[in-house]
């Protein structure tokens, strides 16, 4: 099983390539995309996306403070790879890795397609599900970026 992909120069949404359509097809194992990110072998662009099955992956394969600790790793070393070191956030890192721990605890998520459809939620960037937790000022804050910022505000669903 490995990744189908097809990244246009412009993708439409629900297109493979558009920030809210992860790059690699729902074949691919949690075990398969965590081996190929960390081997930096995944093809195209990582997305928003890619990150949520990334952290699904993560939590479906080991205790979750051990798929935190590697998916952190993963992805500093993913963007310093590119010079971009700068580009993590630890904030919205640790927020959406736990709010997707839960949502697959209360869900009993144990698939990604079953996952990934009842929560299309967490795929949205802009004014995305953070945004229910955090103001932007926070978010854009140098300290939420080098270390986890508890959440500052909660708006009602």
């Amino acid at each position: 099983m490995g990744c189908n992909v097809k990244v246009p120069t412009s993708p439409k949404i629900g297109e493979v390539g558009h920030p809210t359509v992860p790059i690699c097809d729902e074949l691919m194992t949690n075990t398969e995309f965590i081996r190929l990110f960390e081997a930096d072998s995944l093809p195209g662009e990582f997305r928003h996306a890619d990150h949520v099955r990334l952290a699904f992956a993560y939590l479906s394969e080991y205790p979750a403070l051990e798929g935190l600790e590697k998916f952190c790793s993963a992805l500093k070393s993913y963007a310093a790879a590119r010079g971009q070191a700068q580009r993590y956030h630890e904030t919205i890192t640790y927020s959406l890795f736990f709010l997707i721990r839960e949502r697959m605890a209360r869900e009993g998520a144990r698939d990604w397609n079953t996952f990934e459809g009842g929560n299309l939620d967490l795929f949205r960037w802009k004014d995305g599900v953070l945004s229910r937790y955090y103001e932007q000022s926070t978010i854009d804050s140098d300290m939420a970026r080098s270390i986890f910022v508890l959440p500052d505000k909660l708006r009602e669903v």
